[in-house]
């Protein structure tokens, strides 16, 4: 991949995938996969399967359950069963009551989380929330410095490797810290709850310096990484949420899987619960892997 780029602000986007090439419209991504999916097998004038008929789907979300991570001082995930078995007229019904914080698992930040004024969780455009991504792999740092903070050494490495990080970029940044998911000690740096624990959270994050530099110098739609949140976790004042927050970019937090992405050009999907005014909300995100 190195070498190839995508602009994604473009009004139409051809790249090379299976052989052939398809052409990409950003702003009807979901009715072309639906009317490409519905009108047959093969391309009429090659004759070359259609590649989105066998699609590589990757799951980027965390299952909400009792031991999905929130902030140490908010409420967790509780699923209530109003109704399980079978009914009276025998016949077998299930049905749940659930309730937590908006910022816990997988999980979107609105920009008015940290920003007054700017969007909430219903209010953010869908063009800002699917895209083609790029995944910046800072694991080596991170896995000999538990709170590391990516810089912006990170992004121009990044793109030595495959190009000026495009415009309307989804930006992840794979940390590798998903593989503590599960043992809140290691993933959050501490199993302790409530408002004093949150003085022992250890975990990466993006350094202020790296947020501003992407706002300045880059124009991305979205930012997401594999910890539980932006800024690292012994942050003081969340200043990386703030900088994103005011130029309206959204960020995704509790990720996973993002080791079986490419580094560049898999389309991201990412789909919150559309709490009107929230600040945020569970998360379900997906990527279809290019080919």
């Amino acid at each position: 991949m190195v070498g190839q780029r995508f602009d994604f602000q473009q009004k139409s986007i051809v790249e090379s995938w299976s052989g052939f090439r398809w052409l990409w419209s950003p702003v009807s991504f979901s009715f072309f996969l639906f009317s490409i999916l519905i009108s047959g097998c093969t391309d009429s004038g090659s004759g070359t399967e259609n590649p989105l008929l066998d699609p590589e789907w990757i799951d980027l979300t965390h299952p909400f359950e009792e031991s999905t991570h929130y902030w140490p001082n908010a409420d967790g995930f509780k699923l209530d069963t109003l109704f399980q078995g079978m009914t009276d007229q025998d016949y077998y019904y299930s049905a749940f009551a659930f309730s937590g914080a908006e910022h816990g698992g997988t999980h979107l930040d609105a920009p008015i989380h940290f920003a007054q004024g700017k969007p909430a969780a219903d209010e953010i455009p869908l063009d800002h929330l699917t895209g083609y991504s790029i995944v910046v792999d800072v694991r080596d740092s991170a896995s000999v410095n538990r709170d590391y903070q990516v810089k912006v050494e990170d992004f121009e490495n990044w793109e030595v490797q495959h190009g000026k990080i495009p415009t309307g970029a989804i930006v992840l940044i794979l940390t590798g810290h998903d593989q503590y998911w599960g043992n809140a000690a290691e993933y959050m740096g501490t199993a302790a709850r409530g408002d004093s624990a949150t003085a022992h959270l250890h975990f990466p994050g993006i350094h202020p310096d790296a947020a501003r530099w992407l706002v300045e110098n880059r124009s991305i739609k979205a930012i997401g990484l594999d910890t539980p949140s932006i800024d690292y976790g012994p942050s003081p004042d969340f200043e990386s949420h703030r900088i994103f927050c005011e130029e309206e970019i959204p960020g995704f937090e509790n990720l996973t899987r993002l080791d079986q992405l490419s580094p560049q050009g898999d389309y991201v999907i990412a789909l919150p619960m559309k709490i009107k005014g929230g600040s945020g909300g569970p998360l379900r995100i997906i990527a279809l892997k290019s080919k």
